[in-house]
């Protein structure tokens, strides 16, 4: 495509950040490259895109595979139109500068159409207006009128029983009026965008610009072209863009110099705080009300999920997280040894039932049960319950059982400098038990191992060595586990005692 050409694409791009854009045309090599997770994600579309076209029988399906194809797309589609086709599929339509595949046009009349929008999402989005508001511009300056605009979304709701029911999977959002009330500011900022691809420099890169919620996109681009010493104020955690325009306004360059007049969140002032403390501080009352509550023997709970836009089983919701996978690390008494159990689910089947048999034979009936973020863990447990309704009254009984590890670290119980006002355990293990690291394995991070065994068990890819995957799978969730065994020994050294003496009461 020209560079003096605006695809929708790279419109998304300028209303994230202009500079994003400018990047894509001008200097792409500094954009990061799609990585396997993103692809998946990418993947994921192309095939709810083929179940959404089943709502639309009869459709003529154009797109392309390679770029040769892309370069012909245009003309394609014209002639599909002049064969009499009245549905295309990823049509191809240019005006002047701008070039749109629509994922599903139909026509109504000779220059009348109905536009609509496949989206992963469960919902509409405001930047699914912003895509189809570009798409109605250049449809509308090539003469058709856009009668219909609606948004095919996953329909959460839906539970699979059988074949995947289109009818049921999808919902389809009109989203007519919204869409035609951002005529005017779409005008504007095509012309925008077109004279930032026309400039030979790129516009500001600050942070302050990412606009529609893509800070935390932009802000590894930003740094990537940028460079600034630790502690600058573009590490501070859940940063706004607001918030960097106000302190750059100010001339602040330092999380230590960010004045108490600037408002900011609780965890924003805990992590600024403890930056010009330099040190670590610790509420060893808070710590010791909170280690108290737990009862012998203690069990440390991982879990590792299946989740996917069309339901991999039968009783399964898009999107729904269910375990395939659990590490679990007991300490039965006080000064006992560490005990390890885990479990992979192998196969292409649902794995509710021999997980939930697997982890009941492991799990007594009395005792903590330590996760980090129990929202997730509790999530799933529920779930679990109703796929497996003979373990129900154990899995009901788990959640009442569970005890949340992160909590001293999101309370600001427990601060130090080197988690950055995170609370997310790969933030906390480095600075807290140094010699065990996540980077050290093959897999490093959930979504990976979340995409690589549904690659190998449900997908079937040959290309995996499913032996040495399963392995690196079972390191992994491992390690989560032995990590908040060890975090808890830390977070109990402040109190003068060991984690083991300070529970003999309650065994």
């Amino acid at each position: 495509m020209s560079r003096t050409t605006l695809s929708k694409s790279e419109y998304l791009l300028f209303l994230k950040h202009p500079a994003w854009l400018w990047l894509k045309k001008h200097d792409k090599e500094k954009l990061p490259p799609v990585d396997d997770n993103q692809q998946a994600l990418f993947d994921t579309g192309y095939l709810i895109e083929e179940y959404a076209q089943k709502l639309f029988p009869g459709g003529t399906s154009l797109g392309f595979s390679d770029f040769s194809e892309y370069q012909t797309l245009t003309h394609r589609t014209q002639e599909a139109l002049k064969s009499g086709a009245t549905t295309l599929f990823q049509g191809k339509f240019d005006s002047e500068q701008l070039a749109c595949i629509c994922d599903i046009l139909v026509f109504t009349g000779p220059k009348t159409v109905e536009l609509y929008e496949v989206k992963s999402s469960t919902k509409v989005k405001p930047e699914h207006e912003h895509d189809l508001a570009f798409q109605m511009t250049v449809l509308e300056n090539l003469g058709y009128t856009v009668d219909k605009i609606a948004v095919v979304h996953i329909n959460n709701g839906y539970v699979r029983n059988g074949e995947i029911d289109c009818e049921q999977l999808f919902t389809v959002s009109d989203v007519t009026e919204a869409v035609r009330a951002k005529r005017t500011p779409t005008n504007h900022n095509i012309t925008e965008a077109l004279k930032v691809i026309e400039s030979s420099t790129i516009p500001d890169i600050s942070p302050r610009h990412a606009r529609n919620g893509t800070i935390y996109e932009w802000l590894p681009i930003f740094k990537a072209l940028a460079s600034f010493a630790s502690g600058s104020i573009y590490d501070i955690c859940t940063p706004t863009p607001n918030l960097f325009a106000e302190l750059e306004d100010l001339g602040i360059t330092n999380l230590v110099d960010i004045p108490d007049a600037i408002t900011l969140s609780d965890k924003q002032m805990l992590h600024v705080q403890s930056t010009r403390n330099g040190q670590r501080t610790v509420d060893g009352t808070k710590i010791e009300e909170f280690l108290n509550t737990m009862q012998f023997p203690l069990y440390f709970l991982d879990y590792e999920t299946l989740s996917s836009a069309i339901p991999a089983f039968d009783g399964l919701r898009p999107y729904q997280q269910i375990p395939c996978q659990y590490s679990l690390h007991v300490l039965e008494t006080p000064g006992g040894d560490l005990k390890h159990f885990e479990y992979l689910h192998r196969t292409n089947t649902n794995p509710a039932q021999e997980l939930a048999k697997s982890l009941k034979e492991n799990i007594g009936s009395t005792g903590t049960v330590l996760v980090w973020y129990e929202k997730f863990e509790k999530g799933c447990n529920r779930d679990l319950a109703k796929l497996a309704p003979e373990y129900k009254e154990f899995f009901t009984q788990l959640n009442d059982r569970i005890v949340d590890l992160m909590w001293p670290f999101s309370n600001g119980w427990y601060v130090d400098p080197g988690f950055k006002g995170s609370s997310s355990i790969k933030k906390i293990l480095p600075i807290l038990v140094p010699e065990l690291k996540h980077s050290d394995l093959d897999i490093s991070e959930g979504a990976t191992a979340q995409r690589l065994w549904m690659q190998a068990v449900l997908d079937g890819k040959e290309d995996i060595d499913k032996e040495t995957l399963f392995h690196n799978l079972c390191e992994y969730c491992k390690l989560d586990t032995l990590a908040m065994v060890k975090i808890f020994e830390a977070i109990s050294k402040p109190l003068g005692e060991t984690p083991t003496k300070l529970q003999t009461a309650h065994i």
